[in-house]
């Protein structure tokens, strides 16, 4: 019985942290549409998918974005975990991380400062920011 427990409860958080990075991975990409918008309006024209690619992955504009993009990957990491699989309580602690990152800050630093940046600025990241609170608001 205690096994049967123990597996619903992985089970539960498996559950809860694959809510949490379907929801990072849609604030995710309206973030870079936001900074994408704002880049060409900016900067200048991104003309091709691959300057975009490589513009996301090296060009300090986006950098803050990064520590998102390497969330959701340990994220995914951690859901690959098979030998041995990941715990109930390293799920748990990425979920109470998920809640901690999404946390805008105007005096903050890094990604909380952007991201309060991002939300004064852009409608889409608003919903995409409110649509993330729903879904940690359900996972309790």
């Amino acid at each position: 019985m205690l096994l049967s427990r123990y597996d619903s409860r992985v089970k539960d958080q498996r559950h809860r942290l694959k809510r949490t990075r379907d929801g990072l991975l849609h604030l995710h990409k309206s973030l870079l549409d936001s900074e994408r918008a704002a880049y060409e309006r900016d900067v200048a024209r991104i003309t091709s998918t691959g300057e975009y690619l490589r513009l996301v992955l090296e060009d300090e504009w986006f950098q803050w974005l990064r520590e998102l993009s390497q969330f959701v990957v340990l994220i995914d990491e951690t859901l690959d975990q098979k030998d041995p699989p990941a715990t109930s309580e390293q799920m748990e602690r990425l979920v109470t991380q998920a809640r901690a990152i999404l946390t805008p800050d105007e005096a903050g630093r890094g990604f909380a400062r952007r991201y309060f940046e991002v939300l004064q600025r852009d409608p889409a990241a608003v919903l995409a920011h409110r649509d993330m609170i729903k879904v940690m608001a359900e996972l309790g």
